[in-house]
């Protein structure tokens, strides 16, 4: 009989007759027949479980993303079942590993070329924060050319971790409003990156 693979932070009693996990429906009124919500909630719940990661990976956190993807951890559980290599048609980029600067224009191109919405997470130390190399030719950080929405910590971060970032990005984008990329703010953080 098939072990099901659950997420070990937190467990999750197995349910060996009906293994079919289901998201949950998002607020809204309910009434006998029918049920109403806004178009943003239904928006984002199609929108965070049917993520498409864009991995950009340059050293050892790499590798740990590949252990996360492979089949004891699963990353598929959490609907990012297909990995993109073309950034126009994925929606998170995953950075991994030590950027140098000059790097920097390609990573900030990949950002630019995936179409909207779009959001980063910055894996491990060096993506981070540059890690242990303080040097002239590391980027300290990959939030110096573009926005960052998650942050894992660790050197590398173990599986967990990186799952545990990706639930993080589940949750802003079930949240997001539909509107919010159009609004000022917006606009305006992007502009501080020179992103029109």
């Amino acid at each position: 009989m098939p072990r099901p693979v659950r997420f070990n932070i937190h467990a999750v009693k197995a349910d060996q007759k009906d293994n079919i996990s289901l998201a949950n429906m998002p607020e809204g009124h309910v009434g006998e027949g029918f049920f109403a919500t806004s178009l943003s909630k239904a928006v984002g719940l199609a929108r965070k479980n049917s993520i498409w990661p864009l991995p950009f990976a340059t050293s050892c956190c790499g590798i740990e993303f590949m252990a996360t993807m492979a089949s004891h951890y699963d990353l598929a559980r959490f609907g990012a079942e297909r990995l993109g290599f073309s950034p126009r048609q994925c929606d998170l980029l995953m950075v991994m590993g030590t950027i140098a600067k000059k790097m920097g224009p390609p990573l900030k191109q990949v950002y630019l070329q995936m179409a909207e919405p779009r959001w980063v997470i910055a894996v491990g130390a060096c993506a981070s924060s540059g890690g242990i190399f303080d040097s002239y030719s590391v980027l300290q950080g990959i939030d110096q050319i573009i926005p960052v929405d998650v942050y894992v910590p660790g050197c590398p971060p173990r599986p967990e971790a990186i799952l545990d970032g990706f639930m993080r990005i589940q949750d802003l984008v079930g949240q997001e409003s539909v509107r919010r990329r159009n609004s000022e703010q917006y606009k305006a953080l992007l502009q501080s990156y020179g992103i029109q």
